[in-house]
């Protein structure tokens, strides 16, 4: 995909890892890079405007991956989409479907649509290993792969929406690339830890704080949180390569070269 003056989608671009991925796109000088967020012109979304490159190679536009039509006009003319943007529940939800697992799923559908009829070459969609692990089917030191899928029943038992939003999610992503052709490949982070952009905290950062506030005199429930985690540079290299050097005969990737077991 070597297409210099082409453009990229990012969406949710002003989200903690697609910060990051707009910076590192505008670095490689190699595209345009147009970025989703709710509103253009919010303070939380001033980092990137002052990214090197910005002025001249980056726009951000206005779009609810709830609404189709906003979505399509964000993604009409890239070459290449990243779909980063998925509810990240920061606290217990009162209506998991409305809130969580509904615009995860009507949302990537809603990008994947829209990569089609726009002819994009390839979409990156940014899961989870929460959709991975959560098995309880699995035997105990299984080794986690592409054909591993936590169970959503299992997810939903125990009340964990964001697990099952990804899965979901993630599940479509696949059944709406088998029905159309469309080139989709996944990436299945787990926690990924690095530094801020955003002048502000954000859903999936507060996670990570509360284990190192509310959770601070529990040394259980910090090993927990450190035996799966990302380093968000080695996210940076596994969605260059899902994007630029992967064969379209891979689909799935879960990032276990950069998550350390503990």
């Amino acid at each position: 995909m070597e297409a210099v003056g082409k453009s990229v989608c990012v969406t949710g671009a002003g989200g903690f890892i697609a910060s990051w991925l707009v910076k590192l796109l505008l670095c490689r000088g190699q595209y345009k890079v147009r970025g989703t967020v709710r509103d253009p012109g919010a303070s939380k979304n001033a980092h990137l405007k002052v990214l090197e490159g910005a002025g001249e190679r980056l726009q951000l536009v206005k779009a609810d991956l709830l609404d189709y039509s906003s979505v399509a006009s964000a993604i009409a003319g890239c070459e290449g989409v990243f779909h980063v943007a998925s509810p990240v529940p920061s606290g217990r939800s009162s209506n998991p479907e409305v809130e969580v697992i509904g615009p995860a799923v009507t949302g990537t559908t809603n990008v994947l649509k829209a990569c089609y009829e726009a002819k994009v070459g390839r979409v990156v969609v940014v899961s989870s290993c929460a959709a991975v692990y959560a098995n309880p089917n699995y035997p105990k030191g299984k080794v986690f792969d592409e054909d591993c899928w936590s169970d959503e029943a299992y997810c939903r038992k125990n009340e964990d929406w964001y697990f099952v939003s990804k899965t979901l999610a993630e599940r479509e992503a696949f059944a709406y690339a088998a029905k159309t052709g469309l080139d989709v490949v996944t990436i299945c982070p787990s926690l990924v830890f690095g530094p801020l952009m955003q002048p502000t905290v954000n859903s999936s950062s507060k996670i990570i704080l509360k284990y190192f506030t509310v959770h601070a005199f529990l040394p259980q429930e910090i090993a927990r949180l450190l035996k799966t985690y990302s380093e968000i540079w080695w996210m940076f290299v596994m969605l260059l390569m899902l994007f630029f050097w992967l064969t379209k005969s891979q689909k799935r990737l879960d990032d276990t070269s950069a998550v350390h077991m503990q």
